[in-house]
């Protein structure tokens, strides 16, 4: 085994306490998931998920380092997530007719690969995580045992696995609380509200945190 046990057993542990902790990507899979159900909730994670692993393969090549030495392009990149987290936020209050919502009845299902491409663009153009590997990922390799590159991107997307599975626990709650709040007539008027604050909310967080 290139990673040592000890060291696995450890990534393991902190990477599950870090992924069950809600942050800016939980938050949008249970909006995702109590706004169109489940199936649009597995979508999310699994964009967000494809997102993350460019992260990871950017930190084995060092293109990480590059974005983090380079405050113009982490701007760059940090505004433009936020600003498109706005325009979903925009969107979803927007959107009267509920065609995004494939979770209502009678309702236009969104189509899937929509929603894929959504959260694949949430995560990849968050260079928070990028940042976040590349400090934490090489913490558990070992250079003596193997290419320091090839350690850190399989511990990169056993981050990314393990995550999905997390993610996706938030998914199966979020959409069974989702489907039974959407029975209820107030709250299926105002939906589109809450979600569309909850994604302005993140873009605002995202562009104004440090």
């Amino acid at each position: 085994m290139v990673i040592p046990p000890q060291k696995l057993a450890l990534f393991v542990a902190a990477t599950l306490a870090l992924t069950l902790t809600p942050g800016p990507a939980v938050l949008f899979i249970v909006a995702r998931s109590m706004s169109l159900g489940r199936r649009a909730g597995f979508l999310s994670v699994l964009g967000v998920g494809l997102g993350n692993t460019v992260h990871a393969a950017a930190a084995a090549l060092g293109l990480a380092a590059l974005l983090a030495s380079s405050p113009v392009a982490f701007s760059f990149v940090r505004y433009l997530g936020a600003a498109y987290l706005v325009l979903l936020g925009v969107r979803r209050v927007l959107d009267r007719g509920g065609s995004l919502g494939a979770a209502d009845a009678g309702a236009a299902p969104a189509a899937p690969r929509s929603i894929l491409r959504q959260g694949f663009l949430v995560a990849a153009l968050n260079p928070k995580t990028a940042l976040f590997f590349l400090a934490f990922l090489p913490q558990f390799a070992d250079p003596a045992r193997a290419s320091m590159a090839a350690q850190v991107l399989a511990l990169g997307l056993l981050f990314v696995a393990l995550a999905v599975v997390t993610d996706s626990g938030y998914v199966l709650v979020a959409g069974g609380l989702g489907g039974w709040l959407r029975r209820n007539p107030a709250f299926a008027r105002r939906e589109r509200y809450l979600s569309g604050a909850i994604y302005v909310g993140l873009g605002a967080l995202s562009a104004l945190a440090r």
